[in-house]
């Protein structure tokens, strides 16, 4: 069954908030009477606390044969909602409630929380990739290294009560605490030789555009270009890390000497020592790891204005 083009044509809308996220708690009755008001026909709304509810709400939602489901939360929230309803007719609406909001950011999705409610009432439908890493889905980045640590330092606190600041923070931390590691990119489809590479600070997959609260995965990348992003940074002295810090916005880090930049649909991942793997904000897988790129996979609501990404359906690799 082909989706529909407009939110308002479906025939019944299920929200599901994650209430622990930064504004998840207080926007629930806003975000719903916004998105009701603005003619979407909402039958279904469902708060959650943990990852565990968010799996049973959603298989219950999907269950019940919604053709829209509206998601409000951070990053790994959508991204858990996303890799859920990829290759089915469903379409998302995405309410940005998290910290960094970098697949909304991608998209062009607004972060006020009533512009976001009436972009999905007043948007477009189409369609973007999904990244997988060992079968888990994952929307903006996927990485290893230094970001993991970030991760582990970003509090539930610090991000409540510094917002978006709390990036910065976190990766000082990580960085004072890092141990470079090794890695082996090999590439199954043959368009790149295996890359051997040591002294790491990061490696990292991109399908999105944007991460880590605003950086840019490269000039080039986009949730639509049926490609992966892969970059490898070199560890190096802190005054180099902040020579690329100062590049990470507009992703023109990758052509800096310490930073090796490849695109690819496939891309396997060995590391020394095993290392744990981060999806969009989450640590939910470890390596080796097989990344994927899912092409044309989520439907999704963006604003008209949007030129993220277009409907033009799976294509012959989808």
């Amino acid at each position: 069954m082909a989706p529909m083009k407009d939110a308002r044509k479906a025939r019944s809308a299920a929200v599901v908030i994650n209430a622990g996220s930064r504004r998840g708690a207080a926007a629930h009755e806003l975000a719903v009477d916004a998105t009701r008001r603005a003619g979407v026909p909402i039958s279904a709304v469902h708060r959650v606390l943990s990852g565990a509810e968010l799996s049973q709400t959603l298989d219950g939602v999907i269950a019940d044969g919604h053709d829209l489901l509206v998601v409000g939360g951070g990053d790994g929230t959508v991204a858990y909602a996303a890799g859920r309803v990829a290759g089915t007719s469903i379409v998302l609406g995405v309410l940005p409630l998290g910290t960094a909001n970098d697949f909304a950011r991608t998209l062009e999705i607004p972060n006020d929380l009533a512009a976001a409610c009436a972009a999905i009432a007043d948007g477009k439908v189409v369609d973007i990739d999904l990244g997988r890493a060992n079968g888990q889905p994952f929307l903006n980045v996927a990485s290893v290294g230094l970001s993991v640590g970030v991760t582990e330092a970003l509090s539930p606190r610090l991000k409540r009560y510094v917002g978006p600041l709390a990036y910065s923070i976190a990766t000082v931390m990580a960085y004072a605490r890092h141990k470079p590691f090794r890695a082996r990119l090999e590439f199954p489809e043959g368009d790149h030789e295996p890359l051997e590479l040591e002294g790491l600070l990061q490696v990292a997959v991109g399908n999105g555009r944007h991460y880590g609260g605003g950086n840019t995965v490269s000039p080039t990348a986009g949730i639509d270009d049926h490609t992966l992003d892969i970059y490898a940074i070199l560890a190096g002295p802190l005054r180099e890390h902040v020579s690329i810090a100062r590049l990470l916005k507009d992703g023109s880090f990758i052509k800096h000497d310490r930073v090796y930049h490849l695109t690819s649909r496939q891309v396997r991942l060995v590391t020394e020592p095993t290392l744990p793997v981060n999806l969009d904000g989450e640590i939910a897988a470890i390596t080796p790891t097989d990344f994927t790129v899912q092409r044309n996979a989520i439907h999704v609501v963006v604003p008209q204005s949007s030129n993220a990404a277009v409907f033009d359906g799976p294509g012959p690799t989808g």
